[in-house]
């Protein structure tokens, strides 16, 4: 199932935490943080603006992308964790 998203949101795969430190220990995942990095699976129209245009996204999907922690809404769909967030909420684009 393709999931797409309307307006100025985005949808998120987060990229899977290391599960393990530089160290070698091997972390059980309630140590773990979510990762706050992910790729752009895809992006809704854009933000309407007052006089009814639309703005571009500085986004595109496949996109390597850092953003808050907190940040979007968790979904699952077909078994696939996904994450629903406005484009406002992405911090930056990872080269």
């Amino acid at each position: 199932m393709k999931v797409i998203p309307l307006g100025d949101k985005v949808v998120v795969k987060r990229i899977e935490a290391n599960e393990t430190t530089a160290g070698g220990i091997v972390l059980p995942d309630s140590a773990r943080e979510k990762p706050a990095e992910g790729r752009i699976l895809s992006t809704g129209d854009g933000v309407m603006l007052s006089n009814g245009r639309r703005v571009d996204f500085q986004v595109t999907e496949g996109d390597r992308i850092l953003f808050s922690s907190y940040a979007g809404t968790d979904i699952n769909i077909d078994g696939e964790d996904l994450l629903i967030m406005s484009e406002s909420d992405i911090l930056a684009i990872v080269g």
